[in-house]
């Protein structure tokens, strides 16, 4: 039995983060150069998003690219920006066809202006589309991302003044990239590394965490389903009693 034939509907995650991570380990564990495992990877982000469309997911959240992943080598960025571009232009009408509308969160001004630009196209073309939406975090990070939304309170108290009485947990929200994106349920990793690496801090306060020591470019359809089923199996408390939540 699949284990899609054992996930409960009424009991589907809304919104789903993802690390994807593992696509260099992965093309040196079978003799490639780095970059055929980020192409590797780009085949199970379309298994992966197509198989959360077909159940009912409303917000998939996948980690793109890091603020961190600036660092790496010049030649593996360069290829990953083409990659970008050349993965969104494909895409669009399998987006199209599914209902996905696609968003983006991040620095994403830092990025090269073709990247940019492609972007926003794809984003324009896919705006009424209601059935799930894709939110890529590129140039992301959770600390910078907290930052940015410090920066724009203290820009608006300039002309708009805040109390400190009035900053909530909802207003901070409302200055977050993700702002009027519930947050997300479930966290899945990929690679088995036990860490958050710098990933929605703010929002996976409650978030329940999946790691799986598969890596990225080997994670399929099934391992969705599993990651689904498990999340179904737990008990949610919010930090209260058993007792309360069964009452």
């Amino acid at each position: 039995m699949s284990f899609k034939d054992k996930i409960v509907n009424e009991k589907l995650p809304q919104h789903i983060a993802i690390i994807m991570d593992g696509n260099g380990r992965w093309a040196k564990k079978n003799g490639k150069e780095r970059y055929e495992g980020h192409y590797q990877g780009v085949e199970t982000v379309h298994k992966i998003v197509e198989a959360s469309a077909e159940l009912g997911v409303k917000f998939l959240t996948l980690y793109a690219f890091s603020t961190e992943n600036w660092h790496r080598p010049k030649e593996e960025v360069d290829a990953l920006m083409h990659l970008f571009v050349e993965t969104i232009e494909q895409e669009l009408p399998t987006l199209n066809k599914n209902g996905i509308r696609l968003r983006a969160i991040g620095d994403i001004a830092s990025m090269p202006q073709q990247n940019i630009d492609n972007l926003n196209e794809t984003m324009a073309k896919t705006e009424h589309n209601n059935k799930m939406d894709l939110v890529l975090a590129l140039s992301y990070s959770g600390r910078w991302e907290i930052m940015d939304a410090v920066k724009k309170i203290l820009k608006d108290q300039q002309t708009n003044p805040i109390s400190a009485g009035e900053i909530t947990e909802e207003l901070f929200s409302s200055y977050l990239n993700t702002a009027g994106i519930p947050d997300p349920e479930l966290l899945i990793r990929t690679s088995g590394e036990l860490r958050i690496s710098n990933y929605l801090l703010w929002q996976i306060a409650y978030t329940e965490l999946y790691i799986t020591p598969k890596l990225w470019p080997e994670f399929d359809k099934e391992d969705l389903y599993e990651a689904i089923v498990d999340f179904q199996n737990r008990e949610r408390r919010f930090g209260m009693t058993s007792d309360q939540i069964k009452r």
